[in-house]
């Protein structure tokens, strides 16, 4: 696997100025706010199941579960899903299976965030999840990198270098927390091109804690083909909560709600593996972009066709915006979001208080149908920025 080329960030050539007034935030408080709602599976053919109770010697049946998520991939075929019970599973696993677009692989954990993936006694790898395979999807797990472990420290939480794969509902945290700061970087959710990886998605997790403190080489939800970051939390990122590199072109970037990193989110190109860039036709609309220290930011090799819109983008330290080829931002909202709890420290809440200015000032335009938490979203009735509905 290439090691990451994470650009180093360079100073904004231009600054928006930032409103002085700021609305009042309220204090942290103890206790993750934590979905909890099963996933519901598929309809597949075929069907195994994993649980901390089980064996790999088992035939991988709801009776006799296989004890690894790892053994159960083995036996996947196109049309399969993968039901991980609730509890503790070691990481540092490559998963190769392929689906096809009429029958995908799916690894779902049956309770949303029952099953905890946390390093291994000795860990050989720096990956929590290797995942090499196409058409595959990863739905619901916990991916805790905060144990301490021997041996290789995790840099990465989940990483996808197959195509027109979708990371969904995950929460990934507490990764490369105790690595250095170099260019070797890492990642909560890394999509990579280096295998010709194309159309990844990454929609409805929640990243945080990523990287040492203001280290901009690792980030939180780094993607560097073309695909879809929908509808995702990220806060507490030591480089960029989302970034694009290397061949990163025609993303959606909309209604993701990012805070307290080093930069939100930067849109950029270069060091190209398989492509000439630049990236170009990228989409970034209706998020939420608060209290980092840059906003956001083209960096390296950009296209003029990139459209920012009905952004929320405020309170960044240093600046909010960095654009260049003479794209200009519209439908920018510049005022506090107004969460229900939130604080650099603690555990925020970033669902909307009805007296946000992010409701209902959202485009249609690359909207999911639903939010993070599931809640319809409706042109009728308006469309709010970043990934909660309110």
């Amino acid at each position: 696997m290439p090691t990451y080329q994470f650009i180093p960030y360079a100073p904004f050539l231009q600054a928006c100025a930032l409103v002085a007034a700021a609305a009042a935030i309220l204090p942290p408080a103890s206790g993750a706010t934590v979905a909890t709602a099963p996933q519901a599976p598929p309809n597949s053919t075929y069907h195994y199941y994993v649980a901390t109770t089980g064996s790999d010697g088992n035939p991988g049946t709801a009776a006799q579960p296989f004890l690894t998520i790892l053994r159960a991939s083995h036996v996947a075929l196109p049309g399969t899903t993968i039901h991980v019970a609730p509890g503790t599973y070691t990481g540092g696993f490559k998963t190769t299976m392929n689906g096809t677009a009429g029958q995908r692989i799916y690894y779902v954990s049956t309770n949303k965030w029952g099953a905890r993936i946390v390093p291994p006694a000795y860990s050989e790898t720096s990956i929590a999840w290797d995942n090499r395979g196409n058409f595959v999807d990863i739905v619901g797990f916990d991916v805790d990198g905060g144990v301490t472990q021997r041996g290789v420290k995790w840099s990465q939480g989940i990483y996808i270098a197959g195509s027109y794969n979708v990371v969904r509902d995950n929460h990934v945290h507490h990764i490369a927390r105790d690595i250095g700061c170099t260019s070797a970087g890492g990642s909560g959710i890394g999509v990579d091109s280096y295998y010709h990886g194309v159309n990844n998605d990454v929609i409805g997790n929640t990243v945080n804690d990523i990287g040492p403190r203001g280290c901009r080489f690792v980030q939180g939800i780094y993607i560097s083909t073309s695909g879809v970051a929908q509808n995702n939390v990220v806060y507490g990122i030591g480089g960029a909560a989302i970034q694009m590199w290397h061949d990163a072109n025609k993303v959606v970037v909309s209604n993701n709600t990012v805070s307290a990193s080093t930069t939100g989110i930067v849109v950029g190109g270069g060091d190209y593996y398989h492509t000439k860039g630049p990236n170009d036709f990228t989409s970034v609309h209706n998020n939420i972009v608060f209290d980092n220290r840059y906003g956001i930011s083209e960096q390296g090799d950009t296209g003029a066709h990139n459209t920012y819109r009905n952004n929320l983008v405020y309170q960044n330290s240093v600046a909010d915006w960095h654009l260049l080829n003479g794209v200009e931002h519209t439908g920018t909202v510049a005022q506090a979001p107004r969460f229900v709890r939130y604080g650099k420290r603690g555990n925020p809440d970033f669902r909307l208080l009805k007296t946000s200015p992010a409701i209902g000032a959202g485009t249609p335009e690359f909207a999911n149908p639903t939010d993070i938490a599931g809640k319809p979203r409706s042109a009728a009735t308006g469309i709010d920025i970043g990934a909660y509905q309110h």
